[in-house]
Parts: structure tokens; sequence; C-alpha cells
């Protein structure tokens, strides 16, 4: 299904309205878990276990139980140097009599080899073969090793020749593939009763699931740890993101002691709707068996209410020590695709069937920002200017999990800095139950609170950045998950603007050659601006090869202008995804180049192909009226219809500007020559410094009208004139005429 609605989508792109704007989704002792490994150091001789570890996990005892208010996955950090560490240093090749390591200088290969003699009287020769020695050999590829008796011989050919004057050469085996190596494997054993979870493939957040019963949840998707796809650029539906528990004490437990297994599930969020063919799967180890079995699943389905999983856990094969469960998704493994969002995993005893109640009051997401309009300015912008930028309209989202109305008390916000109380703020009781006298059974209650009158942050801290702390309580009067009754955040100030809240839900851009993408900034006072933080998300295709070029406008009634600034066409910018989830990449002006601006602007780029680039959108923040796009060259803009912020952070001219010299983009070292020039039909490549990995040319109006993945391309059936030449992998742009 998923393929299908692809290809038809492909079809309305090209037969319907061709460009626009649009979004994508978003990579034997019962104690011991097996095998967890963590690469340190550098790895030698090719794929080797050579310094990593192997980690032996504690059991956790019942109650088990995780609401994702906070982290609560197991990390692996261990040092060489650590108390406890232990180590198994392999050998590659051991004598085959004592098994002792052999000595360092020595080489072998697995072939037959031989000397041969030559007669020069006869014109005959005869081959000596080399008799084999047994050794003991193995694979560091992976531990534990197992050594195998393999004969080895010299690794070299003599050819003597005789009947004349003798001559006797060696001819000695180019990187023989047997020669003495090593390989140490440490071990670390894991005491850690605060961390529940052995992998941490999920995605722990506060901001993908909608309405969610309390802060955190745990999100599968086809992303890795690191926010990167699984399979970019392909169409694979496989099993992606793992969550696996500790091992757990089931020992002592029977059917009798009532142990339930309770969760809450939700497909889709504000990430993309999971296909019926998706699924999210639970399953339970059995310990003693050595197995996995499939427990419960759920297909996918479109966005609603979180549904409770219920599970009685009967069978004797699983009250064991050394008893895990995980969750597991079925769905595409080329992005940020096939939401399901977890939440409150619960294992405990003398539960019952009708158990399945979550009783807790809690935030739902973390308290929004205390500044109007932005998450963040730049710090001595709000000095100068801080009268009436407090928030008046901050968003606090409660749930009521109860089974029936609950009392509503008001709520506090307190603002520290550096550990020190600055000023707080009432939450009105009324206010955060919509009116109510209490707080419903089991809803989700949004309210907005004035904070544009008292506090306001404190203009005399000096420096160039500063953090403000924020603590949000509320709370209804019934026992309750205490630490759900809180909310910490934080406020920066450095040397950017931005309205998003550092997370993007989904990837947008303008699809169409030449398309522009404006966002629209009304800065505290003018000022210049030194460069740009884009986020790129990584999302089914790969498009970390197109070119944009950066670009600022002034404003014109509410729309791009004049352009400011905009990067010189032959050294074009490219989307660059960072190694973590939601980083943001520092992109420079030219030469380090300041663009003076007034205090409304905007910025962002303009593209040379229709593919949609992939900036991260907010969707929990909605500043679609600040985000312009422009199809036909800049002559007329549209207002973005699709709710979110995108993110791009304008960077502003502050005493922070010395951080240019320590974050300047880095590079290719490689170089390219391009002849001849002019032509008037082939043109040929050179990269010197460097492997030629393909080239692409482009008309004037940046259109992609060859590629090439060799060193010569025809222009025979191109008409006349300039047109720009990228060879991959080098810096820059080359112009070429034609004649």
């Amino acid at each position: 299904m998923k393929h299908l609605f692809a290809a038809i989508f492909v079809l309305l792109i090209n037969y319907t309205f061709g460009q626009g704007e649009s979004t994508a989704p978003l990579t034997s002792n019962p104690d011991i878990y097996k095998a967890v490994k963590q690469k340190k150091g550098i790895e030698k001789s090719g794929t080797t276990f050579d310094s990593t570890f192997i980690y032996y996990s504690d059991t956790l005892s019942l109650p088990f139980f995780d609401e994702f208010s906070k982290n609560h996955f197991q990390t692996y950090n261990a040092s060489y140097s650590d108390p406890g560490v232990t180590f198994d240093k392999k050998y590659r090749i051991l004598d085959y009599n004592t098994l002792l390591p052999i000595t360092n200088d020595k080489y072998f290969t697995a072939q037959q080899t031989f000397r041969r003699i030559y007669d020069l009287t006869t014109s005959t020769y005869i081959d000596e073969l080399f008799d084999d020695t047994l050794y003991k050999t193995c694979s560091l590829a992976s531990y534990p090793v197992t050594y195998a008796t393999t004969s080895l011989y010299p690794p070299y050919y003599i050819y003597d020749t005789i009947g004349g004057t003798d001559v006797s050469d060696t001819i000695w085996i180019t990187n023989p593939e047997y020669f003495q190596d090593s390989a140490t494997q440490f071990f670390s054993t894991i005491n850690d009763p605060n961390s529940y979870w052995l992998d941490n493939k999920v995605y722990h957040n506060y901001r993908y699931a909608v309405n969610p019963w309390s802060l955190g949840v745990a999100t599968f998707d086809g992303l890795n740890e690191t926010g990167y796809p699984y399979a970019i650029e392909s169409t694979v539906t496989n099993y992606a993101d793992y969550l696996t528990s500790k091992p757990i004490n089931m020992a002592g437990y029977d059917a009798g002691d009532s142990v339930y297994f309770s969760f809450l599930v939700q497909p889709e969020g504000l990430g993309d709707i999971p296909e019926a063919s998706d699924s999210l799967v639970l399953e339970f180890y059995a310990k003693d068996l050595d197995q996995w079995f499939s427990i419960w699943s759920m297909s996918g389905a479109a966005t609603s209410d979180f549904k409770v999983g219920h599970i009685r856990i009967e069978d004797p094969k699983y009250f064991k020590k050394g008893f895990q469960f995980r969750f597991k998704n079925y769905g595409a493994l080329s992005g940020s695709l096939d939401h399901f969002h977890l939440d409150y995993v619960h294992l405990r005893e003398f539960s019952g069937y009708q158990d399945t109640l979550f009783k807790d009051f809690a935030f739902s997401y973390p308290i929004g920002s205390l500044l109007k309009d932005y998450t963040s300015v730049p710090w001595d912008h709000y000095v100068n200017n801080s009268a009436g930028k407090m928030n008046d309209s901050v968003q606090v989202v409660v749930h009521n999990a109860s089974n029936l109305p609950e009392n509503n008390q008001n709520g506090l916000v307190e603002v520290s800095y550096n550990g020190v109380p600055e000023g707080n703020y009432t939450l009105n009781a009324t206010i955060l139950s919509g009116g109510n006298i209490n707080y419903g059974p089991q809803t989700t209650y949004t309210s907005y609170h004035d904070f544009s009158a008292g506090y306001q942050y404190d203009i005399t801290k000096t420096g160039n950045k500063q953090r403000f702390d924020i603590l949000a309580t509320a709370a209804a009067q019934f026992p309750n998950l205490a630490q759900n009754d809180s909310t910490t955040g934080h406020q920066y100030f450095a040397n950017y603007y931005s309205y998003d809240d550092s997370t993007a839900e989904a990837a947008y851009g303008p699809t169409g050659a030449q398309a522009r993408l404006a966002v629209k900034y009304d800065a505290y006072e003018a000022d210049s601006l030194v460069g740009m933080y884009i986020h790129f998300v990584p999302s089914v295709n790969d498009v970390s090869n197109k070119l944009f070029l950066l670009t600022v406008w002034d404003d014109n009634n509410g729309e791009p202008g004049n352009v400011l600034y905009e990067d010189n066409v032959f050294f074009p910018r490219q989307p660059e995804y960072g190694s973590n989830r939601n980083q943001f990449i520092t992109y420079y002006f030219m030469d380090t180049m300041k663009v003076a601006v007034g205090t409304t602007f905007y910025v962002g780029w303009r593209q040379f192909d229709p593919d949609r680039l992939n900036v991260g959108l907010d969707r929990n923040i909605d500043h679609s009226e600040k985000t312009f796009y422009s199809l036909n060259n800049g002559v007329t803009w549209i207002q973005s219809a699709i709710p979110g912020s995108v993110m791009i952070r304008p960077i502003v001219s502050t005493s922070m500007d010395y951080e240019l010299g320590v974050q300047e983009h880095q590079h290719s070292i490689a170089s390219a020559v391009i002849y001849p020039n002019p032509t008037s039909n082939e043109i040929s490549v050179r990269v010197e410094n460097g492997l030629f990995k393909g080239l692409e040319i482009y008309n004037l109006q940046g259109k992609l009208i060859l590629s090439s993945d060799v060193e010569s391309v025809q222009l025979l059936d191109q008409p006349a004139g300039m047109y720009f030449v990228r060879v991959i992998g080098v810096d820059g742009m080359f112009k070429i005429i034609k004649n």
C-alpha cells in the first residue's frame, strides 16, 4: 500500500501541480543480558572487537514502572580503568602445539607456495612444494573467538634458473593474509536500578504524542538512536526500533499472584500515520527456553486517544529469574515514519482484570515559552528592549487520568537563575481546569495564562549568554504520581532568534526548481546577521547532495522584498545532517560577512532543484504566518498553509562573534580542472587531491540538465551559452562557456 501511494503521489506531482510546499514524516546466567556491545577506540585490522565493551546487566525486581517523564535508558560509558572492569586479549595465530601466540614478525599465506627450478638446457621446470605448518587461527571480527587448525605456507615463491648463469629470485606475495594480530575485549557489570531499558533505539521525547497522559513518551519510528534512517533511499519495511527491558526476577511468582502487564499506546500522534500493514509488537522472553514469544500487537491506524493494553501473565515459563519483555515496531525504514507512542509501562503483582486505570494527574507537555512570540532571542537585544516582551498567552496542558472529578488547585511557575529564585507566576486553578471547579475524569485541559505583568528576566545579568530555569507545578487532591505534578524547562538567550521548541516532528520545504523559502523575523532592534542555524531532517530521500543559496531579504509590506544577501552561485550550500536528533548546523555567510538588517527581515534560501530540502518543522508551535515561499523567482510570495515553525534561526552579530574562528565550515581539500573552456562539444574533468565521483551540469536557471559518472561529457545537444558544472566532492561550482 505504501508503494502504491508513493506511485500515485509522484503522478500527481508530475501532472497536477508539480510544485508548491509540502511536508514529510521525519533511524546461561539469568543476570546477564546477551552481549550488549559498545564500540570504543580505533579498530585495527579491519573489523575487530578490539577495545569494545560487553556489558553484563543487573536484574530488576517487581514492580516495573516507567511513564517516561524521566530518562531511564541504560548508558554505556565504562572506561578501561574503571573498578571491576576485566578484559580478555585474544591473538589471531597460536602455535599448534603450545597454543601460545607466535611472534609478530611472521607472515603466512593459506595458498600453496613452491620453489620452481627451471632448466635452460631442456626448457623444463620442476616445482618443489613448500611444506605447510599447522597453526591455530581465528577471526577477530567478533567475540568470543573460535580457533581452527589451519595449514599455512611461506608467503613467497622462489624461482631458480639453472643451465647457464644460475639465478635465484624470491617473489613475495603482496599483503599476505595471515600475520599476528590481537584484540582485547573488555567487560563491565551494570548495577543501575534507576535504568530500566537495555537499548535506546526509540525516541524518548515530550512533544510527539497528541495529548499524552503525562510528560514523555517512547516513540517508535524508522530512525535509529541518532535520528538517522535505518535504510534511507529505500522502500524496505521491517522491524526497526526495539525497546528491551532489563532482566526481571520473576522467580517465586506464579499465576495465583495476579501478575499483570499494562501500558498505553497511541498511533501517529504528531508524526506519520502507520499503515494497516505496520504494527507495534510486544514480546515476552522465556529464559529457560532462550526464546521470545509474541504476546500482543497493534496494527497501524490514524491517531486517537491512548489505548490501554492489559495482559495477565499466567504461563509458568515466564516466572523465572531473567524474564524480559520488549516492544518492537514494524514499518518503513527510510525515515521518521509509521509512528507509535508508548507510555505508562507497568508490570506488577496483586492486580486484576479490572485494574486498567492509570490514576494520575500530570502535565502533558513542558510549559510554553515565557517570551512573547519567540523561544529564544539574542541576550543583548532583550537587555535593550525588554519592556512588553513577556508572554501574555503561555500554554499549559494538564491531564486528569482519574475516573472521577478531582478538585482543582492553583499552580505555580517559578523562575530561577543559578539556583536562586527570581520570580513567579500563579497558574489560576479555574483557568487550568477550563472554567470548572473540578478537573473532569480522564480529560485533557489546554489553558493560556497571561505572564505579561509582574516578573521579567533580569536585564542586569552580565555576559553573552544566559539561561534561566523554569519550574511549573500543578496538582489535584488525590494520591497520584508526584513526579508528574511538575515540569522543568529553560529559557535560553544567546545570539539567535527562534520560533521552534528545538524538536522537529516533520520535514518541510517548497518543491520546484528555483523555489525560495523565507521565514519572517521581527527583531527587537536593527542589527547585522552573520549566518543561520538550520536543522535539516534526513527523511526518505537523501537530499544532502542538493544545492541551495543562503538568502536574506528585507520587508516589502509583510512579504520578502529586496535581496540583502545571497550566496555566490559558484559556492552553493548543501543540506547537512547532524550526528544526533534535532541538531542544528551552522551556516555562516561567505567570508564571515555581516549583513545589516532592519527590525523586519526574512531568512531562508533559493534552491536549484525541485526536490524538497527537508528542513525541520516544529508542529507544536504554529508560526506558519511567518513562513513564505515563492515558485516564480520571488515575483510573488505565498504564505504557508502548513501549521508549524520552520527550524531556521538567524544568527545575530554579537560579542559572541569570536565563535566564527572555531566553527568555520570544513571545506573539501579536493580541487578540479575543467577543460577545454570554452568548448564546442566535450568537456573533461581532472580531480586533484581526491577521487572523481561524478559531475552535474546546470543551466543559468539552476536546472540540472546533465549528469555523468565518467570524467568526460558531451554538450553537443545543448545550446550555446554559459553553464555551471558541479564536481561531486569538490567545493564550489565551475563556470563554462559553450560556443
